[in-house]
């Protein structure tokens, strides 16, 4: 097994600069695949079972895609390669995604989750770093891991705006709000008096225990939750991914320009950024039934 899913790893970081959370993605749907067949030898007979296994265990079919794409993938590059004189993977067509629209926020809860983020932490220092967070991402429309692992370097001046290394190595600059910037100016001399007292550094803007390492995004999802609970809003309804989506609805219901908001975002197919027009489509249906006089 790991004499083909390991090359394909390292070729799809090198070739594609794919992030670490994408190769751990690929490394467990492709070791999924391996523990019940032969990768080397496996048929297309044998990929099309799998995919009915896993159809019949109840997995969603946004799974059984990505882990069919897997695969593909895999396979197209182990004939690349001439590992293989086929692709077992190529014609074999994976279920249709349903298209589900971004879960979002109202104005008024992403105000009540900032006052709460401000409110959580046993510490001063603490609830100083979970406002920087929050209002961070709000500001800014980051995507969890790249708000984890923001470097300190990227916000030293008192900057209007920072640069951030997202998916595929791609650089974009994304500005940053008032309430960010005046969280940033508490949090930062809090972090350098905290690493200074323990004789540390850390290049990071929000570090972990060990200074070597950011904050975690499995931390930062508890974070959310109780933030959320502390906001009396539903936390399982809520996600950091759910600020990114509040922070596009926002800006294109206050009249921002669909290819500015692709910028911020970082999405490499406007199609992507599309989505937004539907959440707004489903809000606007939803204010007519609930508010027409003759709904």
């Amino acid at each position: 097994m790991s004499r083909w899913i390991e090359p394909f790893l390292e070729a799809l970081q090198a070739e594609r600069g794919a992030a670490e959370n994408t190769l751990k993605g690929y490394h467990r749907d492709l070791m999924d695949f391996a523990s019940q067949h032969d990768i080397q030898s496996a048929s297309s007979e044998d990929i099309i079972r799998y995919l009915a296994g896993l159809e019949a265990s109840g997995l969603a079919p946004a799974t059984r895609a990505r882990r069919l794409s897997s695969l593909k993938q895999l396979y197209l590059f182990a004939f690349q390669e001439g590992w293989r004189g086929d692709n077992p993977a190529a014609r074999i067509q994976g279920p249709k995604k349903r298209k589900t629209l971004p879960k979002t926020m109202s104005e008024d809860e992403v105000t009540a989750l900032l006052n709460a983020a401000a409110e959580t932490g046993k510490t001063e220092p603490m609830r100083l770093r979970n406002t920087c967070l929050f209002q961070l991402l709000y500001a800014t429309g980051l995507r969890v891991t790249e708000l984890m692992s923001l470097p300190h370097e990227a916000v030293l001046g008192d900057p209007r705006m920072i640069l951030v290394k997202g998916k595929g190595g791609v650089e974009r600059m994304v500005p940053l709000s008032p309430p960010a910037k005046g969280a940033l100016a508490k949090w930062l001399p809090i972090r350098a008096a905290a690493l200074a007292e323990k004789h540390q550094t850390s290049r990071f803007l929000f570090p972990s225990r060990n200074p070597e390492k950011h904050l975690s995004r499995v931390q930062f999802f508890r974070l959310v939750e109780r933030v959320a609970i502390r906001a009396k809003l539903d936390p399982r309804a809520l996600s950091p991914h759910t600020l990114r989506h509040a922070f596009a609805t926002h800006l294109l219901a206050n009249g921002a320009d669909l290819r500015a908001i692709q910028m911020l975002l970082g999405h490499a197919d406007i199609a992507t950024t599309e989505i937004y027009t539907h959440v707004l489509d489903e809000r606007l249906k939803a204010l007519v039934l609930e508010k027409h006089p003759l709904a």
